[in-house]
């Protein structure tokens, strides 16, 4: 039963959940997999994996850095980690970003019914991370799965304030890809302070947390469009 795995494996992570976080996780589950027949969210639909795959790896973060305040979940394409995040804290200023207009609207109604209201913002990173509305105002971001962490970088640092932190969700054999970033994170105005491994309760899968501090502001020319950060990540 997917509470009892959520349940028992935030515990394990030595993460405290609050009352009625097990129904809000089974809710939000069923939202997924109904939405999942009109476009697609994920390719895991089977309950347990679910459970260990996308909502206790999303929840593990909690223990790898501390979060508070305003966070923004870069390219969260059908909420992972930041509906699951919000769930297990629900004081958080939760901003989720994604470019498909479906998957946003299907955000906003899925998180207003669960009673865990969210900032759901259609719009690319490249572009928002510009603007003064979102530029530098973020206290964390975090992203899961998105891009290489170079590319990534460059995506959601601009959106972090000086003294706040991006949190970057990772395989555990990605010590290549985290080196080749070193350059980007400098440029950008981070510093990586840690690199936070974890188990997914109930597998044999690790997964890290590369934690990078905002320690100056990011130049003015960046983000840059999309095509020019595939075409020439910073080295």
């Amino acid at each position: 039963m997917l509470e009892k795995i959520i349940a028992g494996g935030a515990s394990a992570l030595g993460i405290s959940l609050p009352d009625g976080a097990a129904e809000r996780y089974r809710g939000y589950f069923e939202a997924l997999l109904g939405a999942n027949r009109d476009f697609n969210l994920t390719a895991i639909e089977g309950e347990d994996e679910a459970a260990r795959l996308h909502l206790l790896d999303s929840v593990a973060v909690l223990g790898a850095a501390k979060i508070e305040g305003g966070i923004i979940d870069v390219g969260t394409g059908g909420g992972l980690p930041g509906v699951a995040l919000k769930i297990a804290r629900p004081e958080l200023d939760m901003t989720l970003l994604d470019a498909t207009e479906k998957k946003v609207a299907f955000l906003d109604r899925v998180t207003s019914g669960l009673g865990i209201p969210c900032r759901c913002v259609c719009g690319r990173a490249e572009e928002l991370g510009r603007e003064p509305e979102y530029r530098e105002r973020f206290d964390v971001a975090v992203s899961r799965a998105v891009a290489r962490l170079n590319s990534l970088a460059e995506l959601c640092m601009p959106f972090v304030k000086v003294g706040g932190r991006f949190l970057a969700m990772k395989a555990a054999d990605s010590d290549g890809e985290i080196e080749e970033a070193g350059p980007a994170i400098d440029k950008l105005g981070g510093r990586l302070s840690d690199i936070r491994e974890y188990t997914i309760p109930g597998t044999d899968i690790v997964r890290r947390v590369a934690v990078i501090e905002k320690i100056a502001h990011t130049p003015e020319n960046y983000p840059r469009r999309w095509a020019a950060i595939q075409k020439r990540p910073i080295k």
